[in-house]
């Protein structure tokens, strides 16, 4: 197997059926239902105890849009250099700026308090209105390890050709993690029409095998 399979969840039962059932790695999140929020504290020091395979945690304070004022970048901040200390594996977050152009300067102060973590833009990139070269300022100017998308689109598989591309101009500078209603059922047409080295989702797994 040549690819990553990161599956979204929100629940401590749900983290230990996915890795069960062969997700490779865990993105934890609250109120899946508001595209994901940061998890509580305790749910994290717990699976950590438990859980084999990597966990990212997803940094994002509040629902709504991605530019965010001081004192949510201040608690963003804070809960990452939180998270970096308990030996979570990465953390997931975006900011834009009020153009809806991606906050580079916000970026780096979040990469910098990840301490050498493994960091994630989500999707707030497929906000913006020229994906690739937003792309290319994430890889000029930060250091940001891989970007969550799907393509501008509501699916993986409606965005593909947008992914395609983001792919081809990442190269080896930047992992693509594709998104967007991937599921264990559609998972094999998503990879053969996109053949990604990392795809996610909240059903990517089937949590009831």
């Amino acid at each position: 197997m040549n690819f990553i399979r990161e599956a979204c969840v929100e629940t401590f039962e749900d983290a230990i059926a996915a890795e069960k059932n062969g997700a490779d790695r865990i993105e934890l999140c609250s109120n899946l239902h508001l595209d994901g929020l940061t998890p509580q504290k305790s749910l994290v020091t717990r699976l950590l105890k438990v859980l084999k395979i990597p966990m990212k945690i997803m940094i994002r304070p509040r629902d709504g849009d991605f530019c965010y004022n001081s004192s949510e970048i201040r608690q963003m901040s804070d809960d990452i250099s939180y998270f970096s200390k308990q030996g979570v594996f990465g953390v997931v977050f975006g900011a834009l700026d009020a153009d809806n152009l991606i906050d580079v300067l916000v970026i780096n102060l979040l990469v910098k308090s990840a301490s050498g973590l493994d960091c994630t833009f989500h999707k707030a990139i497929d906000e913006t209105d020229d994906i690739i070269s937003q792309l290319r300022i994430l890889i000029k100017y930060s250091k940001v390890s891989s970007v969550l998308s799907s393509g501008c689109s509501k699916s993986a598989l409606s965005g593909s050709a947008v992914l395609l591309d983001m792919i081809k101009y990442a190269k080896s500078d930047i992992s693509i993690i594709c998104a967007g209603s991937i599921t264990h059922r559609n998972f094999s047409e998503v990879h053969a029409r996109i053949n990604a080295k990392e795809y996610h989702g909240k059903n990517i797994i089937d949590l009831g095998k």
